[in-house]
């Protein structure tokens, strides 16, 4: 069974513009990319689990979602690491048309995404973490049973307060969420 790092995307790795709906807006928060590259250096799986209701709401298409996503892997791949996976919810429960106006299991807060990618890839969740800067990121992390970590950028700040439950660590950016993440194993 793998381990693996799950990440939220808008305000983990990148910067959070809101809904973000072209690749010229992706903007890499600094040691995110450093941080990918070391979890692949130690033999974790590193998948994306986002939120995208940008979709729902008719702000971007799937397809253009799936342009973005496509450019962020490509600027990961030329910094010399990968994502194993990237998997995201374009619905929500009370805004938008159909058909992603809908209520879900792969919304986070709820770990449908996750249990997704658990079978996909083979992982062992007890030995894997979620990383975010949402209460549903910790939220939807706890309910699929891996450790929690929370980090400072994007909405953290804001976000600190909406936490129902508390993470298993608190970082202010990625790279040293990443760092803590290791020391776990070690």
């Amino acid at each position: 069974m793998n381990k693996a790092v799950f990440l939220d995307r808008d305000g983990t790795i990148i910067e959070d513009v809101g809904y973000l709906n072209k690749p010229s807006e992706i903007k890499f928060i600094s040691g995110s990319q450093e941080a990918i590259k070391k979890l692949k250096a130690a033999g974790y799986k590193v998948i994306v689990i986002t939120n995208q209701a940008g979709v729902a709401r008719g702000l971007i298409t799937e397809d253009m979602l799936q342009t973005i996503d496509k450019v962020l892997h490509k600027w990961i791949l030329n910094s010399g690491t990968h994502l194993d996976g990237l998997y995201y919810c374009p619905h929500h429960p009370e805004h938008g048309v159909y058909p992603y106006k809908q209520a879900c299991e792969c919304r986070k807060p709820h770990p449908g995404l996750i249990l997704k990618a658990q079978k996909d890839f083979a992982i062992d969740l007890s030995r894997s973490f979620m990383v975010g800067d949402k209460a549903s990121d910790i939220e939807a992390g706890q309910r699929a049973g891996l450790k929690t970590v929370f980090v400072m950028t994007g909405r953290g700040e804001v976000a600190k307060a909406d936490r129902k439950t508390s993470p298993d660590h608190t970082a202010n950016n990625l790279l040293q969420a990443a760092e803590w993440i290791l020391k776990q194993h070690e």
